[in-house]
C-alpha cells in the first residue's frame, strides 16, 4: 500500500500480492475505486508505489527462478516499464521515487533508474560486517527530504548505509547501537531535518541523527509491540502532538506480526500516548489459516488521516478529531474482500435486489468462512453478509489487542459458521433491504431454546433467500440476501452429514 497525488485526492495502490492492482481514491467521501490495473503481470506484484499520476508495480523474481519486472501505470493502463538489468533473479521489495530518481530494494542490491526515462542508471550492492551478501538487505531504504540523491539503506547487521545513487558510491556508514542489536526491520525520515526513525528485530525504536550519528531518543516498545515493527510514519500536518496537540511529532507504527497501531508522541520523550488495538485482523495461528496482520501504515500527506494495509485484504483510513481528547483515532472509511481464496462464486439472478435484466450481483463464498455480494457496478456497495458481531466477540475473548490470543489455539474464523462449500438461492420471496428486521438471534434454532424464530414475521421480514452448506458441518444456514445478514434457521441433516445444496425451489420453500 502505497500514497501520492492523483487528481487533487489521495491515490492508494493496494496489491495485497495479486496480479491487478486496485487504485482508490481517498477523499471526504470515502474510499472510492478508480482503477483496476490492465494488463496483469506476469506474476505475483511485490512492491508498489504511486508517483504523481503514474504507479510502479514490481512482480516476479520469488525464487530465483523468473526475471522481475517493474510496469508502470497511468489511469489503470501500462505506460511503460523499466529497464531491468541483465541476470537480475531477485524480487523487488520496495520501490520509492525522489528527484530524478527510481529506486528499488531487492534482497542483496538496489537498483536505481532515471524517472524521465526509465533508463537503468546504476546498481548499488551493499555488505555487511561478516564478508555475506546473502539477503544483506533487511529493514527498506529512504531517502532524506534535504539530502541530494542520498538514500539509507537498513541492512541485516543492524547497520545504516548512506549511498549516494548519483555516483553510486558509500558515503558512510551508521553502527548499530551496541553489539545485541537485531536487524533493521524499518526506516523512516522523521519530520524533523536530519532525523530518522529506525526499527530493528525485537521492536526497539530509536531516533537517530544522521549529521552527527548520534542516537537522539531510545523508545520503549516493550509494553506496545511483541512483534517486529516492519513500518513507521509520522503525521505531517503539524498537529497531534505536544501538550496542546498542535506539535508536530506523532509517530504511528505497526507490524505484519500483530493486528495494533501504537502512537507515539515525541514531544514527550518518546511516550506512547494510545494503542489502536484490532485495526486489522491478527495472524492466524491454527493450521495455516487465513493470514493477518498488518503490512503498512501512511499518514496521507499533509493532514489528519492515517491509512493501514492488512493482511486480512483490508483497506481502512482513520481519522484524528481536532477536538477530541482521545489518542488514537476514529474509523473512517474503509474497504475490504475476501482474506483466502474463493470457493464458490456464481451471479444471482436478475430479480435480486437492486439488480435488472442484465444482473448486477455476484456471490461468493472463501476459505476465510466468510460469504460475500459483489456489485460489478458500483464497487462502494459490495460487502459481506453479517454474522453478527464477530469482532465484539473476538475482542471479549481476547482475540484482538495487544498480543492477546495470537498464540492461542482459537481464531477470528472459529467464530464464524465453518467454511462454505456450496449454496443455493432464491430472490422470489426475498424482503429487501426495506424488510423490517428478524426478530431473534443468527441460526437461533440450533443449540439454544432461547430466542428461536418462529417463523410468525415472515410477512414483514420477507424469507431468507439464501441457503449454503459448510465443510464438516450437519446444518443448512439460512441468509437474507436484503438486508445483507444470517438468517434465522440451520436445518439439520437426518443422517448427520455434511450438507449439499444444489437447489432452492422457486416456491422458496425448500430446498435440495
Amino acid at each position: 500500500m502505497e500514497t501520492g497525488k492523483l487528481e487533487r485526492a489521495h491515490a492508494i495502490a493496494h496489491p495485497h500480492a495479486n496480479k491487478p492492482q486496485h487504485i482508490f481514491r481517498s477523499d471526504i467521501r470515502g474510499l472510492n475505486l478508480l482503477f483496476i490495473t490492465r494488463p496483469q503481470t506476469p506474476a505475483l506484484i511485490t512492491a508498489s508505489v504511486a508517483w504523481k499520476e503514474r504507479v510502479l508495480a514490481a512482480w516476479g523474481g520469488e525464487g530465483g527462478l523468473q526475471e522481475p519486472g517493474v510496469w508502470i501505470f497511468q489511469r489503470g493502463r501500462k505506460c511503460g516499464e523499466l529497464e531491468i538489468p541483465n541476470h537480475l533473479r531477485e524480487p523487488f521489495k520496495q520501490l520509492i521515487v525522489f528527484g530524478s530518481w527510481i529506486v528499488g530494494r531487492c534482497l542483496t542490491r538496489i537498483e536505481v533508474w532515471k524517472s524521465a526515462n526509465y533508463e537503468h542508471y546504476t546498481t548499488i550492492t551493499p555488505s555487511i560486517s561478516n564478508g555475506s551478501t546473502e539477503a544483506t538487505l533487511s529493514g527498506g531504504v529512504c531517502n532524506m527530504p534535504t539530502f541530494l540523491n542520498k538514500v539509507l539503506v537498513g541492512k541485516r547487521d543492524g547497520s545504516v548505509d548512506i549511498w549516494n545513487v548519483n555516483t553510486g558510491k558509500l558515503i558512510y556508514t551508521m553502527s548499530p547501537p551496541d553489539l545485541f542489536s537485531g536487524a533493521v526491520t524499518s526506516i523512516q525520515p522523521t519530520t524533523a531535518i536530519s532525523l530518522v526513525a529506525i526499527a530493528r528485530i525485537g521492536g526497539s525504536i530509536c531516533i537517530h541523527d544522521i549529521q552527527t550519528d548520534r542516537t537522539i531518543m531510545k523508545l520503549n516498545t516493550q509494553s506496545c509491540h511483541n512483534t517486529n515493527i516492519t513500518s513507521i510514519s509520522f503525521r505531517t500536518d503539524g498537529h497531534g502532538a505536544g501538550e496542546d496537540g498542535h506539535s508536530s511529532g506523532l509517530m504511528a507504527t505497526a507490524g505484519n506480526g500483530g493486528s495494533d497501531v501504537t502512537i507515539w508522541d515525541l514531544h514527550k520523550g518518546g511516550q506512547a500516548v494510545g494503542v489502536l488495538h484490532g485495526a486489522h485482523n491478527p495472524p492466524s495461528s491454527v493450521h495455516g489459516g487465513v493470514a493477518g496482520g498488518i503490512s503498512k501504515v501512511e499518514f496521507l500527506p499533509g493532514q489528519d488521516v492515517m491509512v493501514t494495509s492488512g493482511l486480512d485484504n483490508a483497506l481502512k483510513t482513520w481519522i484524528f478529531d481536532a477536538h477530541s481528547l482521545a489518542p488514537v483515532p476514529r474509523i473512517l472509511h474503509s474497504r475490504s474482500g475476501h482474506a483466502a481464496p474463493v470457493t464458490v462464486l456464481s451471479f444471482l439472478p436478475t430479480n435480486s435486489e437492486g439488480a435488472d435484466a442484465t444482473g448486477k450481483w455476484i456471490l461468493s463464498a472463501g476459505k476465510d468462512h466468510s460469504l460475500w455480494g459483489w456489485s460489478i457496478r458500483k464497487d462502494g456497495q459490495s460487502g459481506e453478509l453479517s454474522q453478527g458481531a464477530i469482532r465484539k466477540k473476538a475482542k471479549k475473548l481476547g482475540l484482538l489487542g495487544a498480543g492477546l490470543g495470537i498464540d492461542s489455539s482459537a481464531s477470528l474464523d472459529d467464530l464464524k459458521a465453518p467454511e462454505i462449500i456450496c449454496f443455493a438461492y432464491s430472490m422470489n420471496r426475498d424482503g429487501g433491504m426495506g424488510a423490517a428486521p428478524a426478530a431473534g438471534g443468527i441460526w437461533a434454532n440450533v443449540g439454544s431454546k432461547k430466542g428461536a424464530s418462529d417463523g410468525s414475521g415472515s410477512g414483514l421480514t420477507g424469507w431468507e433467500s439464501i441457503v449454503t452448506g459448510h465443510r464438516g458441518d450437519k446444518y443448512a444456514r439460512t441468509w437474507f440476501w436484503g438486508r445483507k445478514r444470517a438468517g434465522r434457521w440451520a436445518f439439520e441433516t437426518t443422517d448427520g452429514t455434511e450438507v449439499t445444496v444444489r437447489l432452492l425451489r422457486n416456491f422458496a420453500s425448500w430446498s435440495v
